[in-house]
């Protein structure tokens, strides 16, 4: 099992800011954003990953993380010289998946929930096709939405819909099989000329092989690309290492947890 991490795209969001230094190695709380995602696929058992980020940005990722040796890890990297979608990923690492399954997830989306490792590693080694993770939200119309039939089952996605069939939005998480890379091949840049993840996974779910979780209650999932978000973040990771002395996705806390180092 491979991990992709896509730490690329200009950030706009978080500008002026962003126009200096990556959003993915900015700091939330204590920690600079790319540990959040790192340590969440080592919490799967995940060793092997690939960060996608823009090619002037590598070497400060490399400063920070070099081959992630030091985590028991085999660190490689890629380039994304334009922000094409996040489906793009999936082409960009085709070399690197090399036949294997993978997960791919957003660089800067945070996760944080008792059994979550375990929750993924299981979808990772059982579910076939593609999984994908869902939360629930206020505010249904700003995400990818999926809708259920009577059985619960996924039925329908719909990016940022007007009228939300359902408060499930779909996270930046997502397992796939090597299958996923001709998959993406064969999308069609959208409107926006980008290569949508919605529509990757659209095309697993009009195979009969979309699996979905949901992160219910007790499960953080949060974007940190705006402003307000980013705070919100890192106000969140300093009250529960505060209040319960845990350590939120620290790569080193579960590097030796996991016995690598």
């Amino acid at each position: 099992m491979k991990g992709i991490i896509l730490a690329g795209g200009h950030g706009t969001r978080l500008h002026p800011v962003t126009r200096a230094v990556s959003k993915h190695l900015l700091p939330v709380y204590n920690k600079p954003m790319i540990y959040y995602p790192l340590a969440t696929l080592m919490l799967a058992g995940i060793r092997d990953i690939l960060i996608i980020t823009k090619p002037e940005d590598r070497p400060a990722f490399e400063r920070l993380l070099a081959t992630g040796a030091e985590w028991g890890l085999r660190i490689a990297y890629a380039a994304q010289s334009e922000p094409k979608g996040i489906a793009e990923a999936v082409t960009i690492g085709a070399d690197f998946i090399d036949g294997e399954r993978f997960v791919l997830i957003l660089g800067d989306n945070i996760f944080f929930g008792a059994g979550l490792g375990e929750r993924l590693r299981h979808a990772c080694e059982n579910n076939r096709g593609a999984t994908v993770f869902a939360h629930h939200v206020r505010n249904p119309e700003a995400y990818g939405v999926v809708a259920f039939d009577a059985a619960g089952k996924p039925l329908s996605i719909e990016e940022k819909p007007k009228n939300p069939q359902s408060h499930w939005a779909l996270t930046g998480l997502y397992v796939y099989e090597p299958d996923a890379i001709e998959r993406a091949r064969a999308l069609r840049p959208s409107p926006r000329g980008e290569l949508e993840i919605t529509d990757l996974n659209r095309a697993y779910l009009d195979a009969g092989k979309l699996n979905l979780e949901r992160l219910t209650r007790g499960y953080c999932w949060m974007d940190m690309g705006t402003p307000e978000n980013l705070l919100a973040a890192s106000d969140y990771v300093r009250t529960i290492e505060d209040r319960q002395g845990l350590r939120v996705c620290d790569p080193n806390e579960v590097a030796r947890l996991n016995g690598w180092v």
